[in-house]
């Protein structure tokens, strides 16, 4: 299988950044695309809605569903994802996609802000895959894609904004036992993640990264994409890096995805030496 036409994607956060990339990317294939997000108004700050994805997936050739959900409240989910059904006719397809980010030390962490970085990363990753998953395991081949990075202990990652990576590497935990439960049971459960910081607004958040050394997210997309169109039996379980997926399936221009081609790759958080960006990339 090398396309998603037909498939019926669930994915959160989709009204911009990486979410939109790959809500874009299927609905080139003719994918059914359900794009549950909280943004059904236009924000001057944060561009792109519900709403204006859903034309933009429609334009390129998709179905879309444009859901206002909230996925730290339990009844907008489970309505989102009875509503894709209605409309669709099942779920193939579940991508984690939302997350919510503070890079602050302890002292300068809110809790209001600790809960919702809980509520919404791990949290509503497990929530969305409980809702999803009666119908992924009827899906001929069902996949739970969660944008999360690869499980690392590593104290510099945790010293700086502990609330944060404890909230995003709880999303990698929710896909280590995900895949463990679901994988013998055909569901490929797997997480991806960027070798680069990715140029969306989330980068505002991060001190001193200027979109100059990011990748776009079609990067992600594109990835994204490669993993979805895979078998599902038997593969589950890993934490993918974006270009380490594309370089295997063929691609070998990297450059296409720099902002700025002249200038140096960011790497992005939670990242061993051995994951930093590679020089023929």
């Amino acid at each position: 299988m090398n396309t998603l036409s037909g498939k019926t994607l669930f994915i959160t956060g989709a009204s911009r950044g990486i979410g939109r990339a790959i809500a874009l990317r299927a609905a080139r294939d003719g994918a059914n695309i359900a794009i549950a997000s909280k943004s059904a108004v236009a924000n001057p700050k944060l561009p792109g809605t519900i709403h204006s994805v859903a034309a933009e997936v429609e334009a390129a050739s998709g179905r879309a569903l444009p859901l206002k959900c909230d996925i730290r409240e339990e009844e907008e989910v489970r309505a989102a994802v009875a509503a894709t059904v209605d409309m669709f006719g099942g779920i193939d397809i579940l991508v984690n996609n939302a997350s919510a980010i503070w890079l602050k030390p302890t002292l300068e962490t809110p809790m209001k802000r600790y809960d919702l970085m809980q509520q919404v990363n791990a949290r509503g990753s497990f929530l969305c895959a409980q809702a999803c998953l009666p119908y992924l395991l009827q899906a001929p081949n069902p996949h739970i894609l969660s944008l999360a990075p690869p499980l690392n202990l590593d104290p510099k990652w945790w010293a700086p904004h502990t609330a944060y990576t404890l909230a995003k590497m709880g999303m990698s935990f929710v896909t280590l036992g995900l895949a463990a439960e679901f994988g013998p049971q055909g569901v490929a459960v797997n997480a991806l993640w960027p070798r680069t910081v990715i140029a969306t607004d989330a980068i505002n958040m991060i001190p001193g990264v200027e979109a100059a050394q990011c990748r776009t997210p079609e990067i992600v997309a594109d990835a994204a994409h490669a993993i979805l169109v895979r078998s599902s039996d038997g593969f589950h379980g890993h934490f993918l890096i974006d270009d380490d997926v594309l370089f295997a399936a063929g691609v070998n221009d990297f450059a296409q995805y720099a902002v700025d081609p002249t200038q140096h790759l960011l790497p992005d958080l939670f990242l061993t030496d051995s994951q930093l960006p590679k020089k023929h990339r």
